[in-house]
């Protein structure tokens, strides 16, 4: 942390701060970043430190800060100033015009797409809040198990200078004799501890998180003397009290995040930016409050988040191509490429910024870099990563080494690639999008997260998403079990598991991301259910999670082929899976809130084709010809 993007200030200057706010700021509403209350009854300050690989299990004791609630650290001038400052475009390697690196082709030359124009109306707004109100005063009847997740869920709040700004990963275990990170708040982690509260109608710790990891954006980032992009968002941070200018009586709380640098194998977190972004959008769905989205600091952060995802490179393909360990999978487990998680993140992330951006005369070509970028990312999860037993039959009798813009190999695949338990596992009615896809190479394991946020952001077609969950009914027993949900499938052994993973002790077969059962996944699939209408899925996995997720004192993840055992390395009382189990169970109880957090087809989207190839051209468009399958 550098000491040159960091300023102390005591009561009076903080003070002094926020009446400067309040006045000099374009919004008022920008000052509440600069919030100096106490600590509410509720919200706990956390100072034990954990141990992310402990295999004990404990019960959570939460202890009280010494730091004075009216003591403060501002994290960086660079971002203080740019909460104050008028100036819409950043500065990305000395250029000033943030939009240039958008416009390809002269005037435009292949973005014939129009950007989308947004328009909002009161009653819109207010639909989320409406529907939160009627929920609460009919009074429906909480559960033992759901008090309890309320109380466990409060209980893991982090607060900073007074005022909630997240969960931590999972509650204090004071036995753990090598901390790691389990006491920091995680972005990814946040988002089902976010809608809970969002969805009970608190929206301050989630507007707080939102505006503290943007300041966060503009740290300094160094590895090994080099600087990833300036929009990356980090994979968490941790609220530190220091001594304040030396004085061992005084003490200031100190916002310390982690980009990557700390983490086990220097990986970046890719999709910490997306989330943040889907997070942003969730937030105004269901507050009505879109004040937030429509500020200075807030639209600069979107943009720089969207200039690393959109920034041109060597890449043919419209996916993102991201390393190992760089979304929940954060360790080696054969997924660098083209993962399908990250696409489907990235796509729900595109759409989000999409209707969050305020579009002017400064944003418009980003805009229709976003629209292109969408209709290219669609068409080709699609088309290419879209597996059934037809499909697969197809892939069977592929011919190889086919050199030809109209190969129908157009990524080499050899039938040889297509694994003996799959041939036998598919069902005839369903199917799913694969892992990953690159040249010469298709994963065909089964990632529960990305399948999910595909439905839920309807980057597969109606036909594939309802697809995905009559697989996922057919293959119950091998996807759901004892405790729902495998984080993928099937998991790998023997030798491809030495090899792959460099023989990690954490992920065995059947343990952790090696084939783990992940209880907070049961949100997601929930989303997913009622967006697809078959909610009786969703009560099932709930249901059946009912049973025994407490009794086990909430744990991380489950272990064997069919999730019988708490994993041997989970830790207990972890907050995502308190907060996706209650996340679930209020969607349940209300299911017209899951609209708000979903994506519907988008025709304008489907009309799209940015490839500017002409019919007469040299090379023909493979959208035009595929154009029946990708309506379907």
């Amino acid at each position: 942390m550098s000491s040159s993007f960091q300023v102390s200030i005591t009561t009076t200057m903080a003070v002094s701060t926020l009446k400067h706010a309040k006045k000099n700021l374009i919004n008022p509403q920008l000052a509440t970043l600069y919030r100096f209350s106490s600590p509410k009854h509720h919200y706990h300050h956390h100072t034990s430190t954990i141990h992310r690989n402990s295999s004990e299990f404990y019960s959570p004791r939460i202890t009280n800060s010494r730091v004075s609630p009216n003591t403060c650290l501002i994290s960086t001038i660079r971002s203080h100033f740019r909460c104050n400052s008028t100036l819409v475009e950043p500065v990305v390697n000395g250029e000033t015009g943030f939009e240039r690196i958008y416009i390809h082709g002269g005037n435009g030359a292949g973005l014939d797409v129009k950007p989308l124009e947004l328009e909002r109306v009161e009653e819109e707004s207010r639909r989320g809040v409406n529907i939160i109100e009627d929920f609460e005063k009919e009074g429906v009847v909480v559960s033992e198990i759901e008090e309890e997740a309320w109380r466990l869920l409060r209980d893991s709040v982090v607060s900073y200078c007074g005022s909630p700004v997240g969960t931590v990963a999972a509650a204090s275990n004071p036995l753990d004799k090598q901390p790691l990170n389990y006491d920091q708040v995680f972005i990814r982690d946040f988002v089902p501890s976010a809608l809970a509260f969002l969805l009970k109608g608190e929206g301050e710790i989630v507007r707080n998180f939102l505006l503290h990891t943007l300041q966060l954006q503009s740290w300094e980032k160094t590895v090994d003397c080099y600087s990833p992009g300036q929009g990356l968002m980090p994979a968490s941070f941790k609220v530190r009290t220091v001594p304040l200018d030396g004085n061992n009586e005084a003490f200031e709380e100190v916002l310390d995040p982690d980009f990557g640098e700390s983490a086990i194998g220097r990986v970046a977190p890719v999709d910490s930016g997306l989330w943040w972004i889907i997070l942003l959008r969730a937030y105004g769905k269901i507050t009505g409050d879109y004040t937030l989205q429509d500020r200075v600091d807030i639209q600069t952060g979107i943009k720089l988040i969207l200039n690393l995802c959109l920034t041109d490179g060597f890449d043919m393909f419209p996916s993102l191509l991201v390393t190992d360990g760089s979304c929940m999978i954060d360790r080696r487990m054969g997924i660098h490429g083209h993962p399908l998680e990250i696409q489907a993140l990235f796509y729900a992330a595109l759409r989000s910024a999409r209707e969050v951006l305020t579009v002017d005369d400064g944003s418009r070509n980003l805009v229709q870099a976003i629209n292109n970028r969408l209709s290219a990312l669609s068409f080709h999860i699609r088309e290419y990563y879209w597996v059934d037993m037809k499909k697969i039959n197809e892939i069977y009798r592929y011919k190889t080494e086919e050199y030809s813009t109209e190969a129908i190999n157009k990524f080499n695949i050899y039938p040889e690639q297509i694994p003996t338990w799959l041939v036998d596992w598919i069902p005839e009615k369903g199917g799913y999008l694969i892992g990953n896809l690159q040249p010469a190479h298709m994963d065909f394991r089964f990632f529960t997260l990305g399948n999910l946020w595909s439905i839920v952001s309807s980057l597969g077609t109606p036909r594939q998403n309802q697809g995905i969950l009559n697989m996922i009914e057919a293959k119950w027993d091998d996807l759901v079990g004892s405790m729902p949900l495998k984080i993928c499938y099937p998991a790998l052994e023997y030798e491809e598991w030495r090899i792959i993973t460099g023989s990690d002790p954490k992920n065995t077969p059947w343990s952790y991301h090696n084939g783990g059962s992940w209880p907070t996944l049961l949100w997601q699939f929930t989303l997913a259910c009622i967006k697809m209408g078959r909610t009786e899925l969703a009560e099932k996995a709930v249901s059946l999670a009912a049973t025994r997720i407490s009794m086990d004192q909430w744990p991380e993840y489950y272990d064997t082929r069919n999730g019988r055992f708490i994993g041997k390395q989970s830790r207990l009382y972890q907050t995502w899976t308190i907060a996706g189990f209650l996340t679930s169970k209020m969607l349940l109880k209300n299911p017209e809130l899951a609209s708000l957090l979903t994506w519907e087809e988008d025709p304008e989207l489907l009309d799209m084709c940015v490839c500017a190839l002409s019919k007469k051209g040299r090379v023909k468009c493979s959208r035009r010809a595929a154009r029946s399958q990708i309506l379907m």
